[in-house]
């Protein structure tokens, strides 16, 4: 079962993950120009959903991943795929950047 837990919960989820976290953004290259977040306190790693799979030496299955999409099914998705591969320790961001904005950043444009 993967984890899911909302923006406003990243803090905790990176106090338990511990060093090394990872959020990886799958949105595609122009959500991207919409809509970016910080990497405070953990790596920022972007890479579509199309090229996870072609893309998976990018991903250490040992450190701590939390997914991010738009609203938070593509990221679901990805995670799944990533546990499938031997990722244990993987996460889904619910709501995604758009209670990213709701809940951390309201300056963000949301789309």
């Amino acid at each position: 079962m993967i984890t899911q837990f909302r923006p406003k919960d990243l803090a905790t989820w990176l106090a338990q993950a511990g060093a090394g976290a990872i959020v990886l953004d799958v949105r595609e290259p122009s959500e991207l120009h919409i809509a970016s977040v910080k990497a405070e306190g953990f790596t920022l790693l972007t890479i579509p959903m199309g090229t996870v799979p072609l893309r998976l030496a990018e991903l250490d299955p040992e450190q701590p991943i939390a997914c991010l999409c738009h609203h938070g099914g593509r990221s679901m998705q990805v995670a799944q795929f990533l546990a499938s591969r031997g990722y244990d320790n993987v996460a889904n961001i619910a709501g995604g950047i758009h209670a990213w904005a709701a809940e951390l950043d309201p300056g963000l444009a949301t789309y």
